[in-house]
C-alpha cells in the first residue's frame, strides 16, 4: 500500500469540503480551491478527515494513490494556512519593487523587467532584495517564484541573480583558477 497515499488527511476547523463524484471544493478562510481527480480514486470524507481509496493494485493506481493525497492535502492546507516562497535579489544595483499588480525588477539588463501579479498571487518586497509570493494555491505559488527566478538565475562565478531563500550557489573557479 502507498505509504503516502494511506495516510488521512485532517480537515481543521473552518475548512469546508465538497466531494461531488471526482471534484473536490474545499473553502477556507484563506479562500476557496477547486479540483477535478482521477475518476479511478475513491475520496471518502468522514467525520474530520479524508481518505483516498484505490480499486487495484496497478502500478498505475499505486501512483495515482499518492498524488491524490498529495493534491488533496496541498489543497486543505492551502485555504486553511496559504503557502509562500521566498526569493533573495543578490547582486550590485539588483533590487525588485510590487507597484499595483506589478513587480518591477532591476536586474543588470538594459530595460526594467515587469511581471504582472497573476491572480490569486500576492507579492511583497519587504526589502529590496527580497521577494515573498504567497497564494493558497502550492502549484500557483512555486510556478510564479520560477518564472520570477528564470528572469537572472544565479550565475556560478559571481553567484549574482535571484535564487530561493536557503538556495546554496556553487560557485566556480575563473580564470585564474581560484574561487573568490
Amino acid at each position: 500500500m502507498s505509504r503516502i497515499g494511506r495516510l488521512p488527511i485532517p480537515i481543521p476547523s473552518g475548512v469546508e469540503v465538497t466531494i461531488d463524484g471526482c471534484r473536490v471544493k474545499t473553502k477556507g478562510p484563506k479562500g476557496v480551491l477547486e479540483r477535478e481527480f482521477s475518476p479511478r480514486m475513491r475520496i471518502v470524507k468522514d467525520a474530520q478527515e479524508l481518505r483516498v481509496e484505490r480499486p487495484t493494485d496497478s502500478k498505475q493506481d499505486k501512483s495515482l494513490h499518492g498524488l491524490t493525497r498529495s493534491l488533496l492535502n496541498n489543497m486543505v492546507q492551502g485555504v486553511s494556512q496559504g503557502f509562500h516562497k521566498t526569493l533573495d535579489v543578490v547582486g550590485v544595483g539588483y533590487r525588485a519593487e510590487v507597484k499595483g499588480r506589478v513587480l518591477h525588477l532591476s536586474l543588470g539588463f538594459s530595460h526594467p523587467v515587469e511581471y504582472p501579479i497573476p491572480q490569486g498571487i500576492d507579492i511583497e518586497c519587504p526589502v529590496i532584495t527580497r521577494i515573498v509570493v504567497r497564494g493558497i494555491d502550492k502549484e500557483l505559488v512555486g510556478k510564479v517564484a520560477a518564472e520570477i527566478r528564470a528572469y537572472r538565475s544565479p550565475e556560478p562565478y559571481k553567484g549574482k541573480g535571484i535564487r530561493y531563500e536557503g538556495e546554496e550557489v556553487r560557485k566556480k573557479a575563473g580564470k585564474a583558477g581560484r574561487v573568490a
